[in-house]
């Protein structure tokens, strides 16, 4: 085998001894310029550590106007949530104000109609009433007007009948009295009974309508025999016979 470190101990000529010169005083000497580049070294430490601490710097204050920046961010992010908040809450308070605003005039609209509605009517019912009044009016005033001519009439028939009427009055015993109500007389008699010349008889008579009617007597007649006496009266409007014939009634009756 091959031993390279004998080959070389072999080969090589002793040179290590202290009298022999050393190859690398042989050597030329080579300037490599360590110095020089230690010095560039340096400056571009120097550079570099300035570079870091300056972007160091600029990062440290970036990042503190980040930071800045994050909290005004965050406090106009509250200011704005705060502002959302109170706007919808006035939304609410307006949709609020619009919606009971909207129920109000809904019942001022109702309230309306229903008084446009009353006061329809009550125009109608006035012009209803204005109507009837001047219908009544109309039948007043007919009525007036018939009452005149029968007040007429009857002033007439009392000129024509009051020699007749007094004379049936002494002749057969009777005097004339009201009887409490309007359009009705009442007719007594004395000397009817025979036994009591004093003793009284009467009837009366109610002239409200144009038919009338005997409404009351004493003593107690048949009612036949006196609306036979009535119905005369009201055919012939002859006071005197009915007169005559009701005093016959009522002695009869006495007797």
């Amino acid at each position: 085998m091959y031993e390279p470190s004998l080959s070389t101990s072999v080969m090589r000529p002793s040179l290590m001894t202290a009298d022999a010169p050393s190859m690398a005083d042989s050597l030329p000497s080579i300037n490599f310029g360590f110095d020089h580049l230690r010095d560039r070294m340096a400056r571009f430490t120097e550079k570099f550590d300035s570079f870091i601490a300056k972007g160091r710097k600029n990062v440290l204050a970036d990042r503190n106007h980040f930071r800045i920046n994050i909290n005004e961010l965050q406090e106009e992010q509250r200011l704005k949530r705060k502002d959302i908040e109170m706007l919808a809450q006035k939304s609410s308070s307006h949709a609020y104000a619009i919606d009971r605003e909207t129920a109000e005039t809904a019942e001022m609209h109702a309230a309306i109609a229903s008084i446009t509605q009353q006061r329809d009517a009550r125009a109608q019912h006035r012009d209803r009433i204005r109507k009837e009044i001047a219908s009544i009016k109309k039948q007043i005033a007919q009525r007036v007007t018939a009452q005149q001519q029968y007040a007429k009439q009857l002033d007439a028939q009392a000129q024509s009948n009051g020699p007749e009427l007094d004379f049936w009055q002494s002749y057969l015993g009777m005097r004339i009295e009201g009887a409490g109500i309007a359009d009705r007389l009442k007719f007594v008699f004395t000397h009817v009974d025979e036994k009591n010349w004093e003793r009284e008889a009467w009837f009366e008579l109610d002239m409200e309508k144009r038919e009338y009617r005997v409404v009351n007597l004493k003593p107690k007649v048949e009612t036949d025999e006196v609306e036979r006496c009535v119905e005369r009266l009201n055919e012939s409007r002859d006071l005197g016979p009915f007169l005559k014939g009701m005093r016959e009634l009522l002695a009869a009756t006495m007797k």
